[in-house]
């Protein structure tokens, strides 16, 4: 079984979805016969790379609040994080452009370590707080995963990967992904936004005993936490059952 998971590394709910992908099929019967694979998405390529601004200044100006009420809604994201497992620092978090690095899990691809190095950037965004903009930050996490630190420098400086980002973004837009993460199974059904756990189980079941368009599965609202998308207009936090 095919799994292409869109997703932006500047996108919170994009680790938290991948993160209940995981535990999933940690508990999947089939696990060992089904392949992982992360599709390029970004949420403002226009962003720059040095911003200048915290991640709560950034927010505050987005949404017209003020400093306070963007530092909540982090906190909310937090605790939304810390629900699956993940203790995000997400104040510390750096604002930046993405490209680059979608550029280099291209190349870890080629070289058996897209996985790795996905999840290697998602800690360092939202845990550690580094700048993965910077192309030594980028390289420095290469290498931590067991590339070769002067090829990924190399990649870094060229241009190399960036057809294979467009692919993946023009993809996506013809499957009708506006908003990540993005989970498509198969190519015969879709989940939207980082869903609980209970329905990547059900969609996971039904591509194995299904295995095109595919079906849109979806959570059921009345659930805490039914999902969270992440789109260019920001990351709407899931209403919770009054």
């Amino acid at each position: 079984m095919n799994i292409e998971v869109w997703s932006d590394y500047m996108c919170p709910f994009c680790y938290i979805g991948k993160r209940r992908l995981e535990q999933v099929l940690q508990q999947f019967p089939h696990r060992d016969e089904v392949q992982l694979t992360f599709k390029s998405f970004e949420l403002n390529p226009n962003a720059v790379k040095e911003s200048g601004k915290t991640i709560n200044e950034e927010l505050s100006a987005k949404y017209g609040v003020s400093l306070q009420e963007a530092h909540a809604m982090n906190d909310r994201m937090t605790e939304n994080a810390r629900s699956t497992g993940l203790e995000y620092n997400i104040h510390a978090m750096v604002p930046t452009n993405s490209f680059d690095a979608h550029r280099l899990t291209h190349w870890a691809h080629t070289q058996g370590k897209m996985l790795e190095l996905s999840e290697r950037l998602f800690q360092a965004v939202f845990m550690e707080g580094k700048h993965t903009g910077d192309h030594e930050v980028l390289a420095a996490l290469a290498a931590e995963v067991g590339l070769d630190h002067n090829e990924a420098a190399a990649i870094l400086a060229g241009d190399r990967f960036t057809d294979e980002v467009r692919a993946d973004e023009t993809e996506g837009a013809k499957l009708g992904v506006q908003g990540v993460p993005f989970f498509v199974f198969d190519r015969k059904f879709a989940v939207s936004g980082a869903q609980p756990e209970e329905v990547f189980h059900d969609v996971l079941q039904k591509a194995w005993d299904e295995r095109s368009p595919f079906t849109m599965i979806s959570g059921s609202s009345s659930k805490q936490n039914a999902a969270g998308v992440c789109t260019d207009d920001g990351c709407e936090l899931p209403s919770r059952e009054s």
